[in-house]
């Protein structure tokens, strides 16, 4: 199986973050991945919120990467600060604290671990061609993988 990588440096302020974005949706485009696909949206949702974590909780640069194969997409940041990420439950009126939430409710993996001195983010989509292939090919007496429904935090 092959792999594309991809990755940008983020500089540590919020503006960084736009960019980021926007150098996201120009490689997705390059990668197969239309602008007009759910699945692009979603990535580009899942990178905003994972480099806003990075530039606005550590005050450190990060890297953002992307990986393209299968099963899907992988995204990851990386950033030097040793802090934890660490989910927060948001009153209905904050303007933040739902990062986090909305990783765990698009992804269909995410996760954390220490790298060097800092620490690496990441989370992964299934490409949707994949899965309704898979459930295609067992045929309808077959056993289905469940289908996870995007959670939603009001």
């Amino acid at each position: 199986m092959q792999v594309l990588q991809v990755q940008l440096e983020v500089g540590p302020d919020p503006a960084e973050v736009g960019r980021a974005r926007r150098w996201a949706r120009s490689r997705l485009a390059g990668s197969g991945i239309g602008d007009d696909e759910p699945l692009a949206e979603t990535l580009i949702l899942l990178i905003s919120e994972l480099v806003t974590n990075a530039v606005v909780h550590t005050g450190c640069p990060a890297v953002l990467r992307m990986l393209f194969g299968e099963p899907g997409v992988r995204v990851e940041v990386a950033d030097a600060s040793d802090r934890a990420p660490a989910p927060r439950q948001a009153a209905g009126d904050d303007t933040g604290g739902r990062g986090l939430e909305l990783v765990d409710g698009l992804a269909d993996r995410w996760g954390w671990q220490r790298e060097g001195a800092g620490k690496r983010i990441w989370c992964e989509i299934d490409r949707a061609e994949k899965a309704a292939a898979d459930c295609a090919a067992e045929g309808p007496s077959g056993i289905h993988p469940p289908v996870r429904e995007p959670r939603v935090y009001l």
